[in-house]
């Protein structure tokens, strides 16, 4: 048996196959060598690599801790000398919106990365040949500047399934609030953050409306991470100066290190080649792809059985299906992304890849979860004689959710401590529905509205209405935490 080898650095979709990128493939001829010889050691490497493409999220880790505990000393590194990096960054600095005016802070964060972090950077420079031309065909789209592609990589560190320790998901962190204020549909079996497209078109329009908001993509990037809330009170105690640079000494710890990792990780990928950093090309075998929409409820497991597919490049693939079952509804459209060589085997088996699934899922000893549109948030106020294994009980969730929505690190709760809940429990739900209108309507049946502006905060707004805490507007509005958004219409409880 004869084979010829395709490799490159990531994988390409069909969509997105541009001809700068055919130019780089690399190519090697196995036509004169048997099937028998190629080495097992070298394809279970692959495997290897894909498995922890889907499920190794530590550099993603990594990188998170390495911004928020950003350090500004000066670096010994006379590889880069600072006239050298001066030059360079103003060459960026004409090409782009971005202020990269040079400063010994970022100059300390980019000599901190060539220094420490050139390997797991010459990995994000290879996982990008992937998603970059998706990030670059919707930023254009939307007539946003391309080099906001290197935000996915302060974020996510390029990984799809990535979730922050308060719950934030994808490429792009969303919130499970922003997300769904953004159209991402997120249920028992769906977590559309996770879809690099469907993602980064609401990263874009996101993005878009800050950039309006504050007129500047320095403090759009700063917004993004922190909330325009945060942005617009640094602002306001700086002084009123509106440059990033002015007001990052009032900024969260974690977003005054943001912008300088942006910046630094535009300056590595744009200057990679200069500092030697060396790319693995032959990290995952190139895979040009093609969408099929889905006709009844099947698995990636049934999918790679019939089409003769590695599961963890189904799952690479299609990272978005959080049980790996792609499900069916009436009035949604989900589609099942496979190699392009392999969308034939699917057709031609389509009607037992669906008589497969349906005969598993009927045999199943633990039934299917039923699909379950994750939009109703509960908020429960502990109690005395509380512990987060009966919370979770009374909701039909797990601890590990619990913990997860909320942001706690241990077990500890404390009696008034308020919870975000996404219950799966009907009768706890119900019961909170008509607990919270009995309320709202008690308390807000002689009420006045205030429109949200544009550097709103709820400090300010308390301010500005005589007798109103923070904790007013929070309880009248079912607000769990500081973020506002231009437009938002809060209830005033006269």
């Amino acid at each position: 048996m004869k084979l010829r080898v395709f490799l490159i650095f990531g994988v390409l979709t069909s969509g997105f196959l541009h001809s700068q990128i055919i130019d780089s493939l690399t190519v090697v001829d196995t036509s004169t060598i048997d099937s028998d010889s190629l080495s097992l050691n070298s394809v279970q490497k692959i495997e290897e690599r894909w498995h922890n493409e889907v499920y190794n999220n530590s550099l993603n880790d990594t990188l998170s801790n390495v911004v928020a505990n950003q350090s500004y000393e000066a670096i010994y590194y006379p590889e880069l000398p600072t006239d050298t990096l001066k030059k360079r960054l103003a060459i960026l600095d004409a090409k782009t919106p971005f202020n990269i005016a040079y400063n010994p802070a970022l100059e300390s964060v980019i000599k901190g990365y060539l220094k420490n972090r050139k390997r797991s950077t010459e990995t994000l420079i290879s996982r990008s040949h992937y998603y970059f031309p998706m990030f670059e065909e919707v930023l254009d789209k939307h007539n946003l500047p391309l080099e906001i592609k290197y935000l996915a990589v302060v974020e996510s560190a390029l990984k799809p399934r990535a979730k922050s320790r308060v719950g934030a998901t994808g490429l792009w962190q969303f919130m499970f609030a922003t997300g769904k204020q953004y159209g991402l549909e997120v249920s028992s079996y769906v977590d559309e953050r996770c879809d690099p497209l469907r993602s980064t078109n609401a990263a874009a329009k996101y993005l878009r409306l800050l950039y309006k908001t504050f007129g500047d993509w320095d403090l759009a990037l700063a917004a993004y991470n922190s909330g325009p809330g945060n942005v617009t009170k640094a602002i306001r105690r700086s002084g009123g100066y509106q440059n990033y640079w002015n007001i990052r000494p009032f900024l969260p710890r974690e977003t005054a290190g943001y912008l300088p990792a942006f910046l630094a990780t535009f300056y590595l990928f744009e200057y990679a080649e200069a500092h030697g950093f060396q790319v693995q090309k032959n990290q995952l075998p190139i895979i040009t792809t093609d969408t099929i929409h889905v006709k009844k409820m099947i698995s990636l497991n049934q999918v790679a059985e019939f089409t003769d597919t590695k599961i963890e490049i189904l799952q690479y693939l299609n990272p978005s299906y959080k049980l790996d079952i792609i499900p069916v509804l009436e009035d949604k459209t989900y589609t099942l992304r496979l190699p392009l060589v392999k969308v034939g085997d699917f057709v031609q088996n389509e009607t037992q890849i669906y008589m497969a699934a349906q005969t598993e899922f009927e045999a199943r000893e633990k039934p299917l979860p039923q699909f379950f549109e994750i939009d109703s948030k509960i908020r429960y106020k502990v109690k005395s004689g509380d512990y987060l294994g009966k919370i979770a009980r009374k909701f039909g969730v797990k601890v590990s959710q619990i913990k997860k929505w909320n942001g706690l690190r241990t077990n500890d709760l404390k009696i008034g401590q308020r919870l975000t809940i996404y219950s799966r429990n009907p009768t706890a739900y119900t019961f909170n529905k008509l607990k919270t209108a009995t309320k709202t309507a008690i308390n807000t049946s002689n009420k006045s509205t205030y429109l949200v502006k544009p550097g709103d905060s709820l400090w300010s707004i308390s301010n500005k209405l005589t007798g109103v805490s923070i904790q007013n507007l929070k309880e009248w509005n079912d607000i769990w935490d500081s973020h506002l958004k231009p437009g938002m219409t809060l209830i005033i409880s006269n």
